[in-house]
């Protein structure tokens, strides 16, 4: 048999190497890459033809089987993003930055899950269980049946949850989780892929639904392995800014629900509330109209949401002028400012720009780019547009308005918070739309002549 190799692993990244270096040439950094062992050596060719596996079941599509059972939590943003409820045998990945609230997250959705009857385990690698209780005292959750527990040794946990077989489990984090059949430190790549394995094993032999914590990047991915979110059923992320009392809990995968699905919280001095109109809340500092705002409707995956963008237009005394974004993909507005100066003749030339999504949220969604055009162009007209519009739409790269999907959502919405009139492109499959009025725009000329009398 083969000699396993010792191989050497980028923590960033995850990517192998043959032999240590002090970069990484697949991520950039610097100092990430350690020295691990290999897992085991695999099975040869020769064994695995020889030992014959047993033979699987097999089923056609029409096989009709119940839907998985669910459990409510009662906290109705985190049940949506789950897609209506925890099923049991499940394993959820939470990542978000430090000091978020991931931990304060899932403690209040620990102690929900145990006054709905619910046994619930929470074990704790990174804090002791009077620190725990002392939070749970703070939040109000002292009287739930919750079950503590502080260790960082996996085949103990694993030992634990077997003999008091809960039907949530919660792994707070998996970053410092070891198995002492791995031969690497806490928090390596190995580590967290074995241990993430071993735990989501465990979900799917007993039926319990694990939940883990994941530690973020710089970059805001979670650390480790990128294999670890293959392996789990769910991935959330718990998103905001610091300087804002909202959080955004977003599902990025879901094989139980929709995907890319958000729940709204607000962090008070009792913990994270829920936000059952994000919209109303986005919007709730809105008083006269301003040159640069504009509301966008967006859609966060089934659910209707609006938000403001803001844009700043200033002249700039750079040799470069200043591109700064906060909440969108800068990317994208160096693409808008481009077709705008292209398409439109409208140069943003020896200007800052700075945009900015109200509220901490962060938009992915093409249909935002006319909604950033327009706070553009207000911005730099001086101009404010109509305190009872909102906008929506893609805008390509010959300058023409591309539809977007759910367009009569999105005007329903709209209309629920007393917007009279829209701005979309033309196309747009509206419907009743709520009894919004809406222009049709067919490219950005038109809307640049239309909205703003030049062209």
């Amino acid at each position: 048999m083969a000699k396993p190799v010792t191989q050497f692993v980028c923590s960033a990244c995850g990517a192998t190497h043959k032999k240590w270096s002090g970069r990484c040439d697949a991520c950039g950094e610097w100092n990430t890459i350690s020295e691990e062992a290999p897992l085991s050596a695999g099975p040869g060719k020769a064994a695995l033809g020889a030992a014959k596996g047993r033979r699987i079941g097999l089923s056609d599509l029409r096989t009709e089987e119940e839907p998985p059972p669910r459990k409510t939590s009662g906290i109705a943003e985190f049940d949506r993003v789950l897609g209506g409820g925890l099923v049991p045998a499940s394993a959820t990945l939470v990542g978000g930055d430090p000091g978020i609230g991931k931990s304060t997250l899932l403690l209040q959705a620990a102690a929900s899950f145990a006054r709905a009857g619910a046994k619930v385990i929470y074990v704790s690698g990174e804090e002791a269980t009077a620190q725990v209780r002392m939070r749970a005292q703070r939040l109000g959750l002292a009287d739930s049946a919750v079950m503590l527990g502080a260790e960082t040794n996996l085949r103990d946990i694993l030992t634990t949850l077997e003999a008091e077989t809960p039907d949530l489990a919660i792994i707070d984090s998996v970053q410092t989780m070891w198995l002492d059949t791995v031969e690497a430190a806490p928090g390596s790549v190995s580590q967290v892929r074995a241990s993430a394995h071993e735990l989501t094993s465990f979900a799917k032999r007993r039926g319990v639904a694990v939940m883990l914590v994941g530690h973020v990047t710089k970059e805001g991915q979670i650390a480790g392995p990128r294999v670890v979110e293959h392996m789990v059923d769910t991935v959330l992320y718990f998103e905001g800014e610091r300087g804002h009392q909202f959080r955004i809990l977003r599902s990025v995968k879901n094989r139980f629900g929709p995907a890319d699905e958000i729940g709204v919280f607000e962090m008070t001095g009792a913990g994270l509330a829920e936000v059952a109109n994000p919209s109303a809340l986005f919007l709730s500092d809105r008083e006269t109209p301003a040159p640069g705002a504009t509301v966008f409707a967006g859609i966060e995956g089934t659910r209707p949401v609006l938000v403001e963008i803001q844009a700043l237009v200033a002249p700039s005394s750079l040799s470069q002028p200043r591109r700064a974004v906060v909440g969108w993909d800068g990317g994208r507005l160096s693409m808008i400012l481009a077709v705008l100066e292209a398409r439109a003749g409208i140069s943003f030339a020896g200007l800052d720009v700075y945009l900015n999504i109200a509220g901490g949220i962060r938009i992915s969604e093409p249909a935002a780019d006319l909604a950033v055009a327009a706070a553009l162009l207000s911005a730099r007209e001086d101009v404010a547009l109509p305190h009872d519009c909102v906008v929506f739409g893609e805008l390509s790269l010959s300058g023409a308005l591309r539809p977007v999907s759910q367009a009569e959502n999105r005007l329903k919405e709209a209309a629920k918070l007393g917007f009279s009139s829209a701005i979309a492109p033309a196309g747009c499959k509206i419907g009743s739309g709520g009894g919004v009025r809406v222009q049709a725009m067919a490219d950005l000329p038109a809307f640049v002549g239309e909205v703003f009398g030049a062209g």
